[in-house]
């Protein structure tokens, strides 16, 4: 009996996951996947070529006005369905489509305001925003991380499957160790409520719920932030305590950053920015600040040499000069 052939978008969904690409990449591909087929009409993407791919491109870069970065994920989404799904090769590549990104400084706070923004704070983001900036986390590396992850007795923070999937060690500051374990107390009570009431326990990466069928109900997988309530993965289809979800950390610091009369563009991110920043004013070798970051590139690390108190930002204005001649002219010729 012949089987009916998957959708097209099940197909792209099946082999993303086959190369263990994010939940998040896997919407972001998919979304552009649909927008390029109904752009044409809802053509078969087998029927078309390098031609309407820049079509619609173009439709997104001049009509829409897009940012750089969203014309390249949608160019990256359509690379992927061409040679990965389809299998067909197309006249476009990257190289020569793909838009140049701005090269943009990151946001960073001083230590003044990075004092305010944690002490505005309260409760569980502000320990999540507290390890954003003492260790340089991203914050879905921070949501992610699981009770095994801390080691209290080394100080090191174990970072899995980070961005690139690497995993990385990177400081646990002294402050931190009490507030954390009070977070751990409380994932106890949490745990213990779930297994007396014989739940199914937290999500697991791939397929490490068969190898490891205890794990999930086991305490060194609980996550360090978990969710208040069970949810379905919906790529499994399985209810699991994931852990929190990075929007509450997004709008609770946005949110005192505004109500602190901050003229700057604060995010969760702003916190790692300011973290490799002020590790290099302090004097740290951008190798060991780029291990921890868990950058693969220095190049990548480099950027936050270029808003340190170095270089231009360090040059003494002439103004400032001619000020302050006629200042010390001014106090002789009065004395």
């Amino acid at each position: 009996m012949s089987t009916k052939p998957k959708k097209l978008l099940d197909r792209v969904r099946d082999q993303l996951r086959l190369k263990h690409y994010s939940y998040r990449t896997e919407q972001a591909y998919t979304h552009w996947i649909k927008r390029y087929i109904l752009f044409h009409n809802k053509q078969h993407p087998h029927d078309m070529h390098g031609d309407h791919v820049q079509q619609f491109l173009v439709q997104l870069a001049v009509k829409e006005n897009v940012a750089a970065s969203t014309q390249n994920q949608a160019l990256s989404a359509l690379l992927f369905l061409y040679r990965e799904v389809i299998q067909k090769e197309i006249d476009i590549s990257f190289e020569k489509i793909g838009a140049a990104r701005p090269a943009r400084l990151p946001t960073v706070l001083t230590t003044e305001e990075v004092k305010t923004i944690l002490d505005l704070l309260s409760g569980v983001h502000q320990l999540i925003a507290k390890l954003l900036y003492g260790s340089g986390l991203r914050l879905s590396e921070c949501l992610r991380l699981r009770v095994k992850d801390i080691d209290f007795d080394y100080r090191v923070i174990m970072v899995r499957d980070g961005k690139g999937f690497r995993d990385r060690v990177t400081v646990l500051p002294d402050t931190l160790i009490p507030p954390l374990k009070e977070q751990l107390k409380r994932v106890r009570v949490i745990h213990q409520g779930d297994i007396a009431k014989n739940l199914p326990g937290v999500s697991l990466p791939t397929a490490l719920d068969r190898k490891l069928p205890h794990a999930p109900k086991n305490w060194s997988w609980q996550y360090l932030f978990p969710a208040r309530n069970y949810s379905t993965d919906p790529r499994t289809g399985k209810r699991a305590r994931h852990h929190l979800h990075p929007s509450g950390t997004q709008k609770a610091v946005r949110t005192v950053a505004r109500d602190s009369g901050m003229n700057k563009r604060v995010t969760p991110h702003t916190l790692r920015h300011s973290f490799a920043t002020h590790l290099l004013e302090a004097g740290y070798d951008i190798r060991t600040v780029q291990e921890l970051l868990g950058h693969k590139d220095v190049r990548t690390t480099m950027i936050y040499t270029h808003v340190l108190n170095q270089g231009g930002i360090a040059v003494r204005s002439p103004i400032d000069d001619q000020l302050r001649h006629i200042r010390e002219y001014t106090l002789t010729y009065e004395a």
